[in-house]
């Protein structure tokens, strides 16, 4: 993934740019913040960077702050809300409408053996239907394989909310040279951890300790709040971590 430029509202790519953004012999792909309109016009709907994936022939806006929508293939950290008969009702964001998450949407779930998930349960699940019309789905298993690759309740740990853009950084497959994000490598060099991060805008962290667990929460939470760079982040790990 690579960053272009920043771009405004109404702002539009000029052919000549998107030949050097996309190949133009391929399907191109439009994330959030872009429009195409008839015949090739495409413009940008939000204020932020434009970012492309190459690989993915790709095109997005990302911006910092802002609602989290639900999208079609995203990893998010949900609470339970509730259950039905079916379905766990779960809470992706405070503004969005609860969320469908099956009894049997886990690895190897049958009626008898399903999770026995309370009201506050933290699962790690991913949006397998999204539609304006419709309440979203999701899931903890993956159709094409029936395993759940990571996914599913998560037990202990703390939760952070962090920005929607600091959430896709530090899902970017480099995190240092795509997302400029070393503060988890930094972290890591000295105690161990389990993370697990919600395109929603939610951070869940398993450091053992408390103490531990809090520091790295923090690390990341400041370095989102502050924008800091790669050598503040470093400076910053140094100083939460001084002491463990």
């Amino acid at each position: 993934m690579i960053f272009h430029r920043f771009v405004l509202p109404g702002d539009s790519l000029d052919p000549a740019e998107l030949a050097t953004l996309a190949d133009p012999s391929a399907p191109l792909r439009l994330g959030p913040g872009l429009r195409h309109a008839s015949p090739n016009t495409i413009s940008s709907t939000l204020a932020g960077d434009l970012w492309t994936d190459k690989k993915k022939n790709a095109l997005w806006v990302e911006r910092n702050g802002g609602r989290y929508i639900p999208t079609t293939g995203d990893t998010v950290l949900v609470t339970v809300h509730h259950s039905a008969p079916d379905y766990f009702q779960c809470s992706i964001t405070p503004h969005t409408s609860l969320a469908q998450l099956g009894h049997l949407a886990f690895e190897g779930a049958t009626r008898k053996s399903r999770p026995q998930l309370v009201p506050g349960s933290l699962v790690y699940a991913r949006v397998s239907l999204a539609d304006k019309h419709l309440d979203p789905e999701l899931e903890c298993v993956s159709a094409s394989t029936g395993r759940a690759d990571g996914l599913g309740p998560l037990k202990g740990g703390m939760v952070f909310d962090i920005s929607v853009g600091m959430a896709r950084r530090l899902m970017m497959s480099d995190l240092v040279r795509q997302g400029g994000v070393v503060v988890l490598e930094a972290c890591a060099e000295r105690i161990p951890f389990e993370v697990a991060v919600g395109r929603n805008g939610r951070f869940w962290v398993d450091a053992g300790a408390v103490v531990n667990t809090l520091a790295v929460g923090r690390a990341v939470s400041e370095t989102d709040e502050k924008g800091l760079g790669i050598e503040e982040q470093r400076k910053l790990v140094a100083r939460l971590l001084k002491d463990i």
